[in-house]
């Protein structure tokens, strides 16, 4: 369609060329003394578009000649930025192939390149900057930590140039990998230095975190790796699996920290409600406050909700938690109160199976001194536990009972049973 009103335009201009120039009588006469010239109208329009053209041809050439060395140069420098990108490239692809030495070589001709060029480029900086952090990197896999640190300052140095156009995140990437260097060479409190320098909002981005939750645990800065995983967490950084796994593992040390009764429930306030609810959480800190010979009502009290929870869903504890639960508990009993006698005598008639809730009512009536329903819950959680431990201390608390009433063959036969190292 364009092609056909092209055509039509043309003809359209042809026709009236050829109307104006058919009918045009005009002459023009031009006096040269002696001489007298008479030409024709359309003849003088036509040298005149000819004379146009022939000027603007020779001011072209003029031009593309005088231009010759301003592309000679250019093209000069388009080469030698050419060489320059191509070694940036091949330092990066040495370097993602394990092959170290020429990477560092790669990076190191980049930098000579770059220094050859007549101009200075828009992105001389972050290339100089990637260039050292190439270097950088090569040397620290070559574990050439003199050659890794004087690229990496020489990066820091680049990146901080007044001269070149501000580029925060190529300084701030200098940076994260300087921090993942000092963890590679297990020196936490290097990394966590590199992190402290970066700005508050590079601080929080997902890698910096993550920098700083394996800095933290390496320096044992439990509190400080556990408000990390918090804020990984949030990120959705993990799974919800492993960042629950996390979060319970540095709370668990956290806990086990505390080397007093008030360290200990200064710890405990420092979780959040959350990982307070977690069964194995709550459990290590009733073991950890019985260890400190702390106050077993407050670790009761700790053990609130996991109780609660396995007894409404039996299904949600695992059996490994039953009994640690059980221990748990087991350990004060000497002081337990009215309302727990009522809770654990409760959830073993709700369930007269379960042998943890079995052992457990049979150990607070050993401590009461019922010895007939003791003997009687003992036994039937001596004959069905699976874990050796309980099934150990089952037996020798049949056999305490049973010499308490000089029943020799009993306490015999109950001694034999404790010192089977297999459960049933």
């Amino acid at each position: 369609m364009r092609a056909a009103l092209w055509l039509l335009a043309l003809f359209g201009i042809a026709a009236a060329v050829a109307l104006f120039a058919g009918n045009n009588q005009g002459t023009i006469t031009v006096f040269w003394p002696p001489w007298r010239v008479d030409l024709s109208l359309n003849l003088v329009l036509l040298l005149l578009v000819a004379a146009f053209m022939l000027l603007h041809l020779a001011l072209r050439g003029l031009s593309a000649l005088f231009s010759l060395p301003v592309q000679a140069r250019q093209w000069r420098m388009q080469q030698k930025e050419r060489a320059l990108y191509g070694a940036l490239l091949d330092a990066l692809a040495q370097l993602i192939a394990g092959r170290f030495s020429r990477a560092r070589k790669a990076a190191q001709a980049a930098l000579m390149q770059e220094k050859t060029l007549d101009a200075r480029l828009p992105q001389a900086q972050q290339v100089r900057v990637l260039s050292h952090l190439l270097a950088a990197e090569s040397a620290q896999a070559l574990q050439d930590r003199p050659a890794r640190d004087a690229h990496l300052q020489q990066a820091l140095n680049e990146s901080v140039d007044r001269n070149a156009l501000p580029a925060p995140e190529t300084r701030e990437g200098v940076q994260l990998r300087a921090a993942r260097w000092a963890l590679e060479d297990r020196d936490a409190p290097a990394a966590l230095a590199r992190l402290e320098e970066l700005p508050q909002g590079a601080q929080r981005r997902t890698l910096a975190l993550r920098l700083r939750l394996k800095a933290a645990r390496l320096d044992r800065r439990t509190l400080e790796a556990l408000e990390t995983a918090r804020l990984l967490a949030k990120h959705r950084a993990f799974s919800n699996a492993a960042a629950e796994s996390i979060v319970r593992g540095l709370a668990t040390e956290l806990l086990s920290s505390a080397h007093d009764p008030a360290q200990l429930q200064s710890a405990w306030g420092k979780l959040e409600p959350s990982e307070r609810e977690m069964p194995e959480v709550a459990i290590h800190g009733a073991q950890r406050m019985a260890l400190l010979r702390g106050d077993l009502a407050i670790a009761r009290g700790w053990l609130l909700p996991a109780w609660t929870r396995m007894v409404e869903q039996p299904q949600s504890v695992s059996d490994s938690l039953r009994v640690k639960l059980a221990r748990a508990l087991e350990a004060g009993l000497d002081s337990v109160d009215a309302e727990w006698l009522a809770r654990i005598e409760l959830a073993q008639r709700n369930n007269p199976r379960d042998p943890n809730l079995q052992y457990l009512a049979g150990m607070a009536c050993m401590k009461r001194q019922l010895w007939g329903k003791a003997q009687q819950l003992l036994t039937q959680a001596g004959n069905g536990m699976q874990d050796a431990g309980l099934y150990r201390r089952s037996w020798q608390a049949l056999a305490t009972l049973a010499e308490a009433r000089d029943d020799t063959d009993q306490a015999t036969v109950a001694w034999k049973r404790a010192a089977q190292t297999e459960t049933p």
